[in-house]
């Protein structure tokens, strides 16, 4: 992996500290944790921040990360599409991968995490140092979105979702390979083939991976908009119909189908309408015998756009940081795996990714009614999907509707 920028300031002598990382108060962070995120006073902004404030910098639209209520936000162009698409009428400056932005004190600039499209690692230097928080990434290929980028710096942010030695990813063609074999399987027998994914993200990955020859592809309407999104970012995807377009009584235009639809589905009076189906999930969460079990589906296919165990320690090796934050997920044994190789690492608490399997219960009956109708808008079971995904689990400025103040380009 290259490096994608360097900073010749950076420290090489940091002690470990146990306490840093988990206070608000050093004066020398760039960034510290507040009750409403996570704050860098150099520029006066924060990132991914869960209560609204002026400034927020967002790495990537999925909503524990990107939330309605501040009053400007920056995010990669790659990824403006999506996030107006979930957050529309907000007042969104973008920026190109490796284009620089000052703010305040400090120069900000966004690269790829390969987590979805658009996301972004955020880069800060300010006085010679450089900070990175990494946002969710994962270092697998996928071809909707741009790879993930290392950035060299002082301290890295990182999450750690999967961040446990049982989690390793197989190579993701050979999932891809198993969803296709299911499928074809399927076909053959006369039967729908309804997978349950994320869909914003997995939905999208999974639709311009599998092997689209093998019969007509259908998807929920919690899912064709993020397609359109995809799509109007230049991202190609198969040709997709919705299932609301199909007559309930034609349930044979199903019978070699691929089905597309968020986890929210299961169980639901929506899946009437296909008949004889099997159905599969696909999450990193599959790489649990119980997880499959309590979901209650035909088969599992291990699929994250998180990065597994390997990945996490290769991701953190690449920035050559002395010093790690981690942010959500498996937080206490990846700090307690970074000190154990000499690194200075501690914890931020924040609101990402910390739902749990259950809350998609919770939220079944609202949406059950909106799933039968497959409207092409669905916030609740969206929101749910979330849930369920992260537990059961060059400078070339554009023209901009309203910038964040106190930001020039340099």
């Amino acid at each position: 992996m290259t490096i994608a920028s360097d900073n010749q300031d950076r420290k090489q002598d940091v002690k470990p500290d146990r306490n840093q990382g988990d206070r608000e108060g050093d004066s020398q962070d760039l960034v510290i944790a507040r009750p409403e995120g996570l704050y860098c006073a150099a520029g006066d902004f924060y990132i991914d921040p869960w209560r609204p404030v002026e400034r927020a910098v967002i790495t990537h639209a999925h909503s524990d990360h990107a939330r309605f209520g501040h009053r400007h936000y920056l995010a990669s162009r790659p990824g403006a599409n999506v996030l107006l698409s979930r957050l529309p009428g907000i007042a969104l400056q973008t920026l190109a991968y490796g284009e620089r932005l000052a703010i305040g004190g400090t120069v900000v600039s966004l690269h790829p995490a390969g987590h979805v499209l658009g996301s972004a690692q955020v880069r800060i230097e300010h006085a010679g140092r450089v900070w990175v928080a990494s946002g969710d990434y994962k270092l697998d290929p996928d071809p909707t979105c741009d790879a993930f980028e290392p950035v060299r710096c002082e301290t890295f942010i990182t999450e750690s979702t999967f961040g446990l030695p049982i989690y390793r990813w197989d190579p993701p063609q050979n999932v891809f390979d198993g969803i296709d074999s299911w499928w074809r399987h399927n076909a053959a027998e006369g039967r729908a083939s309804v997978l349950f994914c994320y869909s914003f993200g997995k939905a999208q990955r999974v639709l311009a991976s599998v092997d689209a020859g093998i019969g007509p592809i259908f998807c929920h309407g919690a899912v064709e908009p993020l397609n359109r999104a995809y799509r109007d970012a230049g991202v190609p995807l198969p040709p997709v119909r919705l299932v609301s377009e199909i007559e309930r009584k034609d349930k044979a235009m199903f019978r070699q189908a691929l089905i597309v639809a968020p986890p929210s589905a299961q169980g639901s009076a929506w899946l009437k309408r296909f008949g004889d189906y099997s159905d599969a999930f696909a999450s990193g969460w599959m790489r649990l015998r119980g997880a499959r079990r309590r979901r209650g589906v035909d088969r599992g296919f291990v699929l994250s756009d998180h990065a597994d165990w390997p990945s996490l320690q290769s991701a953190i090796q690449a920035t050559e940081a002395g010093r790690v934050i981690v942010t959500h997920g498996s937080v206490e044994p990846m700090v307690r795996w970074l000190r154990e190789q000499g690194l200075e690492a501690g914890a931020f608490e924040t609101q990402y990714g910390d739902d749990t399997v259950e809350a998609d219960a919770a939220v079944a009956d609202q949406t059950a009614s909106a799933q039968d109708s497959d409207v092409a808008s669905h916030a609740p079971a969206e929101q749910a999907d979330e849930r369920i995904d992260r537990i059961d689990r060059i400078d070339q400025p554009e023209t901009r509707d309203e910038s964040i103040p106190g930001a020039n380009t340099s």
